[in-house]
């Protein structure tokens, strides 16, 4: 299990910096979502993934950590605050700039 999480967390992070590698701005947006989802995800798997075990305290000898669901319950509203941010200023710039590249002006070939 804690390898497919692994190279679960290898893709979504090799992903998302190709992603912000690309000169346009759909695929940096992209690319900072996938690099918080595996963020998202490396912090959750902190809290030491457990099956079957109660997440109220008392009711057993062991239970799940709360404090990582809560840090990533928190950063999901965060990240997607911020992605709703970033597309609404790239089509401020789409629209003032008429190019989607992010250096505002297209490459020479």
């Amino acid at each position: 299990m804690e390898a497919v999480f692994a190279i679960t967390l290898g893709v979504l992070t090799a992903s998302g910096v190709y992603l912000l590698l690309r000169a346009r701005i759909f695929p940096v947006v992209m690319g900072l979502t996938l690099i918080s989802y595996a963020v998202n995800l490396f912090i959750f798997a902190t809290g030491r993934l457990g099956t079957g075990v109660p997440a109220v305290i008392g009711k057993s000898t062991e239970y799940g950590d709360p404090l990582p669901q809560a840090l990533v319950l928190t950063a999901i509203v965060i990240g997607f605050a911020m992605t709703a941010f970033v597309v609404v200023l790239a089509l401020r710039g789409m629209g003032e700039l008429k190019t989607d590249h992010v250096d505002g002006e297209e490459p020479r070939a």
